[in-house]
């Protein structure tokens, strides 16, 4: 991929999952991030996958607040678009149950990284973890509903997109 084409690839998939980010935060945990750093992995690579990550929890935590948990709001990112860039590179048929399950399952890594900054804060772990068992689900139910809603189009551009650019 050619890196104006890369370039431009990430700039707009962060600015719709910044808005997203913004627009659904008054939701607790249910944001579009987690499926737009899931299908942006999977269908263009780990590297974009991880990309976009990082720069939608940066610039989004610049508006709505920096703090500790930013790094580790990353390192999570980092790794769901990792795992689902590699996903997509070695799993070619029945895409869309993996990524669903994959969706659930981001879910819960991205509150297992939050419980990770509580302890390194305070020191306590199992007791924060298990009471934000709740918020875990509501981000995995939005992952899923975000991704249902958005896989048949992102699918198409991506598709669309690498057949116009050559990628």
């Amino acid at each position: 991929m050619s890196k104006t084409y890369r370039i431009t690839l990430i700039a707009m998939l962060s600015g719709m999952a910044i808005s997203g980010r913004y627009i659904f935060q008054f939701i607790p945990n249910v944001q579009p991030v987690t499926s737009l750093v899931i299908l942006t992995g999977f269908f263009f690579g780990p590297i974009n996958g991880m990309l976009l990550g990082i720069i939608t929890i940066y610039i989004s935590n610049l508006f709505m607040g920096m703090g500790i948990w930013t790094f580790w709001q990353i390192i999570a990112y980092i790794l769901i678009g990792l795992l689902s860039g590699v996903i997509g590179l070695v799993w070619k048929r029945r895409q869309f149950p993996i990524l669903v399950l994959l969706a659930i399952v981001s879910g819960f890594i991205y509150g297992l990284f939050f419980a990770l900054t509580n302890y390194m804060i305070s020191g306590v772990f199992w007791g924060y973890y298990v009471s934000g068992l709740l918020f875990d689900f509501y981000h995995a139910f939005g992952n899923v509903l975000f991704m249902v809603v958005s896989y048949k189009p992102f699918e198409y551009l991506a598709n669309r997109y690498k057949t116009k650019y050559k990628v």
